[in-house]
């Protein structure tokens, strides 16, 4: 038998594992033997990607030991993640910065990572119910809608807040998202809305606004984890995201705590999922970690092997259907 021919062989096939599992060559040989094969359920098909919320990342942003040029690298080198999700607050005022957005673009280049949203707070109550303010919030997100624009996203993520009855804050925050959608829609964008508490966390009222803004690029990101509707009520966290997933143009996979088996204990991530794959919703899945009892970066882990491990388990199950 030809030795040398066989492990060049190997090492071949190897590199072709590498990278189909989003792994760079260069950093799997540099990597325990453990961390290139710990996840073979990655050969499995994919019935969904996985992107990296950037508020997993926010504890270690804050506290600068991760700079927000360097969230692109983070996510492909430390988690093998090829796809991101920005948070508006980390480069609050780098908007307008060309300079600055152009080598955010390059070093998502560099890595080979894509750009999908900027989530976007503290520009204003889109459905406020003083028409000048309500107006002013509207205004204000079109600079993320540019920037979003500028580093190839395909929407910005933004809240429905508003005030009044039930009713009076569907009209108003079906005003101010058609607004803004109408100025996203001449980029080329989506505005999306995540249940992100109050009258937003409970499904059918999103729904409904959703269906009142009655544009193509208005939809919904919907967050596994955020049905808090205040003073201790919870929706259903299973049935709003059935509900919001119809208009999805992006999803957060929401994670907080682990048991010992590496599942999440607050939320069923494979009943989530197959409400997800069931909407016939084809996107990315992004990890949004929350919690506290690990490190960020294990939170991180934890959620994408979960993710993988409910990837495999649905994809055998088709297999066995087909």
């Amino acid at each position: 038998m030809n030795h040398s021919k066989t492990r060049r062989s190997f090492l071949q096939a190897s590199a072709t594992t590498a990278v189909a599992t989003g792994i760079g060559v260069a950093s799997a040989s540099a990597a325990p033997v453990t961390r290139l094969f710990s996840a073979p359920q990655e050969k499995r098909p994919r019935l969904f990607e996985i992107s990296l919320a950037q508020w997993s990342l926010h504890r270690s942003i804050r506290q600068k030991k991760i700079d927000n040029l360097d969230f692109a690298k983070t996510a492909k080198k430390d988690f093998g993640i090829s796809a991101i999700e920005y948070v508006n607050q980390f480069f609050k005022n780098k908007a307008k910065d060309e300079k600055y957005l152009a080598e955010m673009k390059k070093r998502c280049s560099d890595n080979g990572v894509k750009s999908l949203l900027i989530m976007c707070d503290g520009e204003g109550r889109l459905g406020d119910p003083n028409d000048k303010r309500r107006t002013q919030a509207v205004e204000n997100h079109y600079r993320w809608v540019d920037a979003a624009k500028f580093l190839g996203c395909h929407s910005i993520r933004v809240n429905a807040a508003s005030g009044g009855s039930y009713d009076e804050q569907v009209k108003l925050a079906a005003d101010g998202l058609a607004r803004l959608s109408e100025f996203a829609a001449k980029q080329g964008l989506n505005v999306i809305v995540e249940n992100h508490g109050g009258l937003s966390s409970n499904g059918q009222w999103l729904a409904k606004v959703i269906k009142s803004v009655g544009k193509d690029n208005c939809g919904t990101l919907p967050d596994f984890g955020n049905f808090n509707l205040g003073r201790g009520k919870k929706y259903d966290r299973y049935k709003g995201v059935t509900e919001l997933m119809p208009f999805a143009k992006a999803v957060s996979a929401k994670s907080h705590d682990f048991d010992d088996r590496g599942d999440e204990i607050h939320t069923d991530f494979y009943k989530m999922m197959q409400i997800v794959l069931k909407a016939g919703y084809k996107g990315y899945v992004g990890i949004e970690y929350e919690g506290g009892k690990v490190g960020e970066f294990e939170g991180i882990r934890l959620t994408r092997n979960l993710l993988n491990r409910v990837n495999d388990k649905l994809a055998a199950q088709a297999n066995k259907k087909g």
